[in-house]
């Protein structure tokens, strides 16, 4: 009983592990001095299978970010609330100030179509109805989402309101913002509904349903693009996240302060895809040694050299319990030195279902974050633990 409880008190502890550990990044022009030049006062470019920034200047730099706010208030009320509920319209929401959706004072709406008016036209009164309906207030809602980058390691964020309208401490950069974006994209609803260029919703108030075209042009100006959210207030100026997705690799691009955003995109976008495609490291259920094979596959987004600076080591434990599910350690991977990620290794023939669709266990990466919540509930959590426990002895 006393190594169970121990392995139950340790799940915190290993989340907070690898979601504080960052993952290799590149500073502008390291690798490719003819990368583009932008009008933002701060950008960021990340892969989001791996979590790798890719490309940023003035990254950490802490900005004020408009209606790019509502990419964390969606991804909170996605992962607190249940969408097919009714999300009721209060006095602090009815009329608020900024971009609506134009809901009226007792208005009900599901949450789901809600966060389709949030993502699609900004509504500013919905971001509030939301706040209220998960967090009780816009205070309390604030609350969990400065939980949430907390938790996601975003060291250069708070908010004060899920809207965006300029406020005193709220603000973000462009790294976690990329950051935020590469965690929520992995969310098959978030995804859905930031993709979408038009949505029609039931209307209680006329005789014609609600519809609403998506503000983010990158969805048909750029090929393959599938999100994210724009922004602007007077004091932000133009803010936006865009992602598009080419050959298997999806990529995310944040401008802060960006005059000419929709050029800058395009060309960071194509500068990503061109100079860092994402690499197969190893494959899943791959032979690593006698009678042994890896539990996951690992991509990384690399760019033209970096192939020949990984190295790979597989490092064994010499523990053996009867409920260790046949894991037996793990290939760390390094880029230059620096740790990219680790993929598990079992006995061939003992890996347990669930662990077989897990992603890759990639060090400080998007990927890596979201593992717990793709496991099936505590046993999975147990399970990572378990492991990380064993490595540790």
């Amino acid at each position: 009983m006393k190594k169970i409880t121990t392995l139950t008190a340790s799940i915190c502890v290993w989340v907070l592990c690898f979601i504080l550990v960052s993952p290799v990044g590149v500073q502008a022009g390291q690798l490719n001095p003819g990368a583009p030049s932008t009008h933002a006062q701060a950008f960021a470019l990340i892969d989001v299978t791996s979590g790798r920034i890719l490309y940023s200047s003035h990254g950490d730099q802490e900005l004020p970010i408009a209606s790019l706010t509502k990419i964390m208030t969606a991804i909170v009320a996605i992962e607190h609330g249940k969408l097919d509920e009714m999300v009721t319209v209060g006095r602090n929401a009815f009329a608020k100030e900024g971009s609506s959706l134009y809901l009226q004072l007792g208005e009900e709406m599901s949450l789901r179509n809600m966060l389709y008016g949030l993502m699609l036209r900004s509504g500013n009164d919905a971001a509030t109805a939301i706040a209220e309906h998960i967090g009780g207030s816009e205070e309390g809602f604030a609350h969990l989402m400065n939980e949430k980058a907390r938790l996601i390691g975003l060291e250069h964020t708070h908010f004060q309101n899920p809207h965006g309208l300029d406020a005193k401490d709220h603000y973000s950069s462009a790294n976690d913002l990329a950051k935020l974006t590469a965690y929520a994209l992995h969310n098959p609803d978030f995804k859905e509904i930031v993709s979408t260029r038009s949505k029609k919703a039931p209307n209680p108030n006329d005789p014609w349903d609600y519809k609403w075209d998506n503000k983010n042009k990158m969805l048909r100006l750029y090929e393959g693009a599938d999100g994210v959210k724009t922004g602007y207030t007077k004091i932000a100026r133009r803010c936006l996240v865009s992602s598009a997705t080419r050959g298997g690799q999806q990529l995310v691009v944040v401008t802060i302060n960006d005059g000419d955003d929709w050029n800058d995109h395009q060309k960071l976008l194509d500068y990503g895809f061109n100079n860092f495609p994402l690499t197969d490291l190893i494959g899943e259920g791959q032979a690593v040694g006698d009678g042994l094979v890896t539990g996951s596959g690992f991509r990384y987004a690399l760019a033209t050299g970096e192939v020949a600076k990984i190295e790979k080591r597989l490092t064994l434990t010499n523990i053996r319990t009867p409920d260790d599910f046949g894991y037996r350690g793990e290939i760390r991977i390094t880029l230059d030195g620096e740790p990219i990620g680790n993929v598990p290794v079992y006995e061939k023939g003992r890996i347990i279902p669930q662990q077989q669709d897990q992603r890759q266990i990639s060090t400080g990466t998007t990927a890596n974050r979201n593992t717990l919540a793709e496991q099936s509930g505590w046993t999975g959590a147990l399970i990572a633990v378990f492991k990380s426990l064993l490595l540790a002895g």
